[in-house]
């Protein structure tokens, strides 16, 4: 392999700036700070989700990123990345290196979506320094000139985020002259083959960019000493792309190869408006309320709270009083809060703020009824079934897909959606022979259209908790398992939840009963097939594939293709015990309505627990399934197992309290139950301390991804927890973590992570219509994300994964589940809950 060395120099700006811009200085968070605009350098190191490098946040909004040392003009998802090493932050150089190499052997062909790295070593530096008037300068030092094979492939990359220039102009200067342009909504051609890529031409190239020249808050310039820029549309290539722009490294180069000069402009008059955080559903009139705002770090006035009630000749005032500074410290606002708990009259209201007006709110004792829940019922579960063609009246959300479920995988495999098949099948299935009796259930995992068997069980366990807890039953959707078919909004006299239970049992019990184990996961063979976005009955042909057929050739029934699913196994008794779990909570509820499949759910989750439990290490999951078996059976060998466990239940209270809650009053062991009592005691206590570290009234530590799910779950565990010891854990943090998931939560962009529900909502989703910028009801996205270290985002941008997406098993069912919680403590749903 070739071994080449590459560092990134600081050096002064030469362009001239405005002199009323304040130089960016290093703040106590290593991030370069001014008035209005932040520079972060590796803070994240996330590059397949457009999120490390360079980074630039102009007024509040993070504009720019990915600024760093890549292989290809526009890199997708799989693309080589570099590994980050050490970052130095020099306060007294008021400087930030970071040091990078390729490849990086976590991800070269191996781990989670391995990539194929090519043969090439190179490490370098990345230095980032401030200059004059508001600039960074970054330039390129390479111990020794590029290899003759990879002059012009190897380039200084910096990424524009789309949906904060569509439709705003450009100016690229050069030796040629000024070329004026705009950032079209969608790639336009012409089309040129650069490197291997197709790619559309470039929309400018020179030695000097200026980006949004008319938008005072979004104006760059982007300047180089050393060569020509040239401004790339990245979604040519790749759906998620975003604009940017490029240097290569030129040949014979060694120090001061490349130097570019980034001068953001900046108004600094300007703040952050403070942001009104409610409920964007609303409020039970018994219910705690109170107003989170949200304002510049700078901005310490403490204003004063309108609260309205909408008439039908307007607005009249009902509340009004000054807002409450919270006392703490998180991520980079001011917060103040404002109570307005002693409004109870039913109805619908706005919250005013120095200006700043909320979105329309009720308040009202069926607020968590059908506007609430329904629509994950209604929307969400069927648009994802699997394979089912799926009617919404003139709308065809999608055909009857993958009906030739399932050949098995190829032993050895590293998977690049992270699937890994070992050196054997464990079944009486050879690699690539076609398991019959998996086309039938499950729901397709966010817009991969995959089978997780966790998503699977997840799901299927919280329907049979919902029906249990809350004795839901509702009719508004045809389930035709023999037709495959599916027609929204159409009754067919059936309970909608057991449909959907029962779907999901068909692929897990059906897998497991076909395998003679459960499976791990049904994806599709090619990256091709993976990013399909759109229809999912066009993944795959339909058809089995059938090697005697030549090549083309198809039947009635089989097809040469080799386009159909794989389905892998593993040998992972935790997983397998988490799956035992949902599985005999599920055969509870289908006792009575198919009782067939209850039987053999029941015997399945049996069998799996008694192969795994001896093996597994994960103390949640045996509490889990010995829990749901001995609710299932009453037998007294799973009571006994988990009195058994006593001291490893209480050490890990947080993960093993709320799954026993609702078999407490099963326990005759009064040690046992008094055990349980004191660490739960201890352990709601750590919670509360917890919860106040941040204004939300939840434990919350941002990541990349969003919190939305975790959220949401820590909900799900707290509802549990209140039921099982009301003295130790009360009803708030599972109300705050739906009030969290309904708009409460950091960041500018307040709408709800539910589409669909709530005045304002996530009506541009990850799922499988992301590409028509679209949303499927019921849907719970990710969330607000962290760019590191301090700022909350939430943009609205289909293909941030970490933001938007919808995934089963985790989202929108936990969220369905706070919905009715809240529903069943406050009133009942006339059209749904009792």
């Amino acid at each position: 392999m070739r071994l080449l060395t590459i560092s990134l120099a600081t050096l002064a700006g030469t362009l001239m700036t405005p002199v009323t811009a304040q130089d960016l200085q290093l703040n106590d968070r290593e991030y370069f700070e001014a008035p209005g605009l932040n520079v972060t350098v590796f803070a994240d190191y996330y590059p397949d989700g457009h999120q490390t490098g360079v980074t630039v946040i102009q007024h509040g909004r993070r504009v720019a990123a990915n600024g760093d040392v890549r292989l290809e003009i526009s890199p997708g998802q799989w693309s080589p990345v570099p590994a980050a090493g050490e970052r130095v932050v020099d306060e007294d150089a008021n400087t930030i290196t970071q040091t990078m190499s390729y490849p990086d052997p976590s991800k070269d062909r191996t781990g989670f979506n391995p990539i194929i790295y090519p043969d090439l070593e190179f490490s370098y530096d990345v230095r980032v320094t401030p200059a004059a008037g508001g600039a960074v300068t970054v330039a390129v030092d390479l111990a020794e000139p590029l290899p003759e094979e990879w002059v012009g492939k190897i380039g200084f990359n910096f990424e524009l985020f789309p949906g904060e220039y569509f439709g705003k102009s450009f100016i690229m200067e050069g030796d040629g002259g000024e070329t004026a342009g705009y950032f079209p909504r969608q790639p336009n051609g012409p089309v040129v083959t650069r490197d291997g890529e197709d790619l559309a031409a470039p929309l400018g190239e020179g030695s000097r960019l200026t980006v949004a020249p008319g938008d005072d808050l979004t104006r760059m310039t982007i300047a180089s000493e050393t060569g020509e820029l040239a401004l790339w549309d990245g979604r040519t290539n790749h759906n998620n792309g975003w604009f940017i722009v490029r240097e290569p490294i030129p040949a014979g180069a060694t120090d001061n190869a490349l130097v570019w000069t980034i001068t953001p402009h900046v108004e600094e008059e300007w703040r952050y408006q403070p942001v009104v955080q409610v409920s964007q559903l609303g409020y039970a009139p018994e219910q705690d309320k109170r107003v989170i705002i949200e304002q510049d770090a700078r901005d310490t006035t403490r204003g004063t709270v309108t609260l309205y009630r909408l008439t039908a000749d307007g607005r009249e005032r009902v509340s009004r009083g000054r807002a409450d500074r919270w006392d703490g410290e998180f991520l980079r606002y001011n917060y103040f809060t404002y109570d307005f708990s002693d409004v109870t009259e039913p109805g619908a209201y706005m919250v005013e703020y120095r200006g700043e007006m909320s979105h329309a709110f009720r308040i009202g004792s069926d607020v968590f009824g059908r506007h609430a829940w329904m629509p994950t019922l209604e929307y969400s579960l069927p648009v994802q079934m699997c394979p089912m063609r799926v009617n919404e009246k003139y709308r065809v959300w999608h055909g009857n897909d993958h009906e030739d479920d399932a050949r098995m995988a190829p032993v050895d495999l590293n998977h690049f959606d992270g699937y890994v098949q070992g050196p054997e099948t464990m079944t009486p299935f050879e690699p690539g022979e076609h398991v019959p009796g998996l086309n039938a259930g499950g729901w397709h995992d966010a817009g991969d259209y995959d089978l997780r068997v966790e998503s699977q069980i997840g799901t299927v366990w919280l329907l049979t908790k919902m029906v249990e807890e809350f004795g839901v039953s509702h009719d508004a959707t045809l389930i035709d398992q023999e037709a495959n078919l599916v027609e929204i909004h159409q009754p067919d006299g059936a309970d909608d939840m057991l449909q959907q239970i029962e779907h999901g049992l068909l692929t897990v019990v059906g897998g497991y009963e076909a395998l003679g184990r459960l499976y791990r996961g049904i994806i599709v063979p090619t990256n091709r097939q993976y990013v399909m976005l759109g229809e999912a009955d066009d993944q795959t042909d339909g058809l089995i594939h059938d090697a005697s057929l030549a090549e083309g050739e198809r039947t009635a029934t089989g097809s040469s293709l080799t386009d159909d699913r794989w389905v892998f196994t593993e040998d992972n008794p935790d997983r397998e015990l988490y799956a035992a779990a949902g599985l005999a909570a599920a055969s509870r509820v289908m006792a009575d309505y198919n009782s067939d499949l209850s039987g053999r759910t029941l015997a399945a989750a049996r069998d799996v627990a008694d192969r795994a439990m001896d093996r597994a290490g994960s103390v949640r999951n045996k509490v889990f399934a010995l829990t749901e078996l001995y609710l299932a059976t009453g037998e007294a060998q799973y009571e006994d197992a988990l009195v058994a466990m006593q001291d490893e239940i209480v050490e890990n209270i947080a993960e093993t309290g709320w799954i026993l809650a609702t078999a407490l009053d099963r326990f005759g062991n009064e040690d046992f139950l008094a055990a349980l009592d004191a660490a739960v005691a201890d352990h709601q206590e750590t919670l509360r301390e917890e919860a106040t570290q941040t204004p939300y009234g939840v434990p919350y530590e941002p990541d990349i991804w969003g919190a939305g799910w975790t959220i949401q779950e820590f909900g799900v565990k707290q509802y549990f927890f209140h039921k099982g010891w009301p003295q130790h854990a009360d009803d708030t943090y599972f109300l705050n973590a739906l009030n969290f998931v309904l708009g409460v939560h950091p960041g500018e962009n307040t709408m709800s992570f539910v589409s669909g529900v709530g005045a304002d909502s996530a009506l541009v989703a990850y799922g499988v219509n992301r590409a028509d910028w679209s949303f499927i009801p019921g849907g719970s996205i990710s969330g607000t994300a962290l760019i590191r270290p301090d700022l909350p985002e939430l943009k609205e941008w289909p293909f941030f994964w970490q933001q938007t997406e919808y995934v089963m098993g985790g989202g929108a069912t936990n969220y369905m589940f706070l919905a009715l919680a809240a529903n069943e403590m406050y009133a009942a749903d006339e059209a749904g809950a009792d």
